[in-house]
């Protein structure tokens, strides 16, 4: 290795800063990013600071009106049916629908991933056991057989997380199996297996690194999925019930003043929608910078530009 490519990698950056600095040339992406942050201290901050306000009932604020900035800042938003501030209850409910989505997408990505690592490099009979089970989960269709067990069971966070998890379980076990199946017939899975490496050490220690990146990718788009789904569960009835609140129960809850309060569904639904968009956006960017290729052509188009 000559002199100046030892100095190229010494003066390499930390990889991370490599990856804010692909985050901030794609504005888009960044924004997402940066609201999808703010979500996150909402969730983790809100219940704690503001739920005491957000339960609070004042019957003489009985659907304020938003942008009234002569009040206090959590009655910006307007107020419920029930006095309480809007802007207050969707930092605290922030919380509700990402552990709900959040759970629901760790749990379902590791079973999936797992049947899927064990039915792409075992045997023919236990790959084919594992994806029979997968049809019959996809073979009914995922928010109905939500509907359907959350009426047999009691709507809570845990009982969501569950049902949620297992409609999109074999999402993540379909991608895992087609990625094995292809990777495991490359030269260093080859190597790996002549050398003598244990078939776990070979699945878990050279074929989940390459497939891990595509999973992440297609967790960041099921996050958006799975928080519609809570939604609309929590919107028809059967979701989280009071006095917990997520955006989809406000939403809910909202529906019967739409002509005279439009405002109390209009901003919890603002929040899903900019949620989810913010999920799109920075799982398009991800696709692109997990990939080495196209990551490779994004660092080239960095320097260039700097």
């Amino acid at each position: 290795m000559s002199v100046s490519e030892t100095t190229v990698i010494r003066d390499a950056p930390p990889a991370w800063i490599s990856v804010m600095r692909m985050l901030w040339r794609d504005k888009f992406a960044f924004c997402a990013a940066i609201f999808l942050l703010l979500v996150i201290l909402c969730a983790f901050l809100g219940p704690t600071l503001l739920e005491d306000v957000a339960t609070r009932q004042n019957l003489r604020g009985r659907n304020a009106p938003p942008f009234d900035f002569s009040q206090a800042w959590t009655m910006w938003l307007g107020g419920d049916a029930l006095g309480r501030p809007l802007l207050a209850r969707i930092i605290v409910a922030a919380r509700n629908t990402m552990m709900v989505a959040a759970g629901a997408v760790v749990c379902s990505m590791v079973i999936g991933t797992i049947l899927g690592l064990i039915a792409g490099y075992s045997s023919k009979t236990a790959s084919q056991i594992i994806m029979r089970l997968a049809d019959v989960i996809m073979s009914f269709p995922s928010l109905l057989l939500a509907v359907i067990v959350l009426y047999m069971l009691a709507p809570s966070v845990g009982n969501l997380i569950v049902v949620l998890a297992i409609t999109r379980i074999p999402v993540y076990l379909r991608t895992s199996r087609a990625e094995v199946l292809e990777v495991r017939e490359r030269m260093f899975v080859q190597a790996a297996r002549v050398m003598g490496a244990s078939t776990k050490r070979i699945v878990f220690r050279h074929i989940l690194p390459v497939v891990f990146p595509t999973l992440v990718t297609i967790a960041t788009l099921d996050f958006a999925f799975v928080m519609l789904a809570e939604s609309s569960l929590s919107f028809l009835g059967i979701g989280i019930q009071p006095p917990e609140i997520t955006w989809g129960l406000m939403v809910s809850q909202g529906r019967p003043y739409l002509t005279t309060a439009w405002w109390l569904s209009f901003w919890p639904g603002l929040a899903i929608i900019l949620t989810t968009l913010s999920l799109n956006l920075l799982s398009n960017w991800m696709r692109t910078a997990l990939d080495p290729v196209q990551r490779w052509r994004l660092e080239i188009a960095r320097k260039k530009n700097d």
